[in-house]
């Protein structure tokens, strides 16, 4: 026998196809979406909008009807009632009526929604003007490991130069992967502005606030690449900050996962690591591509006076401490960031090593990992 549910997701199929009459009318339309959450939004979305099509051609017949025989042309005489109460009874109790067979259905997913008990993955999603930082973490809520994502379409896309990509804007340097079949339960907080993360083929939204720790979930049955954006105005760029989720069937996603963790282990121990010019150089430029490149240009000539050059900067060949100090501390009220909380010791001392010797730059010192750890663990 069928339950309430059952009957609910019943009635609202049979809605959607009878609203699905060309191939054309989904491009029109909100996605169906991959997860049970984001189904039985559609389901709802699209059972409301009957009701409103059939409100909407129940009252505006009403009214044309009217208007076609009743006008003053066809001799009809006005009524001398001034109030009816039975009408008044009907146009107040159907309309409640309505709302509320509506809202017993959304409160069901709504209250769904937000049920993010039971979860066998935690991530925690971190956003910064204008990249995202997702940290996994264990049963114990220890990160495991992290990276950050960026934007990877290329600039001469976006001033075109060149032809759009299929998945202009839409595309990242890191992925977020998730495992299929298991619920995933999101950490959504923000280092800077207001963010949103939105991901519609889940069904999922929700703010990142500084200061504050929002939660969701989702559970993917199928395999496949899901795109988003973030949502939230947050300042210049505000759409250069997509987000790209993989899931993966298990034994990929655990093969994965085990790959990360040792990569974690190895990322620690070099921090203790003494590397040589040529590494430095060569982790550096990657840092600086993604990191560094947006604002002050791959060729370190910046965008002047908003985002000054590197090339020759009294930055770039002064004393190395003060850049050290300028990359991991920011600069309050400009838009230069601080890195001290994105980037790991190695990764401040190559980008900081790759500046001071990049574009003609060479101020003959090397920056290692352990100089970062002694000026910035220093009382």
């Amino acid at each position: 026998m069928l339950n309430k549910a059952q009957l609910f997701r019943n009635a609202a199929v049979c809605v959607s196809l009878a609203a699905t009459w060309s191939l054309g009318a989904d491009e029109l339309n909100m996605r169906t979406g991959v997860t049970d959450i984001s189904k039985a939004v559609y389901d709802l979305h699209m059972i409301m909008l009957w009701v409103c099509v059939i409100i909407g051609t129940v009252v505006f017949s009403a009214m044309f009807i009217s208007m076609l025989l009743h006008r003053k042309s066809r001799g009809a005489i006005p009524a001398t009632f001034h109030d009816s109460l039975k009408l008044e009874f009907a146009w107040t109790i159907i309309p409640m009526a309505i709302l509320i067979a509506l809202a017993i259905p959304a409160t069901g997913t709504l209250i769904e929604m937000y049920d993010t008990g039971g979860e066998e993955l935690s991530i925690e999603v971190r956003a910064y003007q204008w990249k995202w930082q997702y940290k996994y973490l264990d049963e114990d809520l220890n990160s495991t490991f992290s990276f950050f994502s960026n934007m990877s379409t290329p600039k001469d896309q976006i001033y075109n130069k060149e032809a759009k990509g299929e998945h202009y804007l839409l595309e990242v340097d890191n992925v977020l992967r998730i495992p299929t079949n298991r619920k995933v339960r999101f950490l959504i907080t923000s280092e800077d502005v207001i963010h949103a993360w939105w991901v519609p083929d889940f069904g999922i939204k929700r703010d990142a606030v500084p200061g504050m720790l929002n939660d969701l979930w989702t559970l993917v049955n199928e395999p496949g690449t899901y795109r988003g954006q973030c949502t939230e105005l947050c300042g210049k760029d505000h759409g250069f900050m997509p987000i790209v989720v993989e899931a993966m069937p298990e034994a990929d996603y655990d093969a994965w996962y085990l790959k990360q963790v040792a990569a974690e282990s190895a990322r620690i121990e070099a921090l203790s690591k003494t590397f040589s010019a040529d590494e430095l150089m060569l982790e550096g430029e990657k840092v600086y591509a993604s990191f560094c490149a947006s604002c002050h240009q791959l060729d370190g000539k910046g965008v002047p006076p908003v985002f000054p050059g590197l090339a020759g900067s009294s930055v770039a060949v002064g004393a190395r401490d003060e850049h050290l100090r300028l990359v991991y501390e920011g600069v309050p009220g400009t838009s230069m960031a601080a890195f001290g909380k994105q980037l790991d010791a190695a990764q401040l001392a190559a980008v900081v090593h790759y500046e001071r010797h990049a574009w003609g730059n060479n101020t003959d010192d090397i920056t290692q990992p352990r100089d970062v750890i002694n000026l910035f663990s220093a009382p």
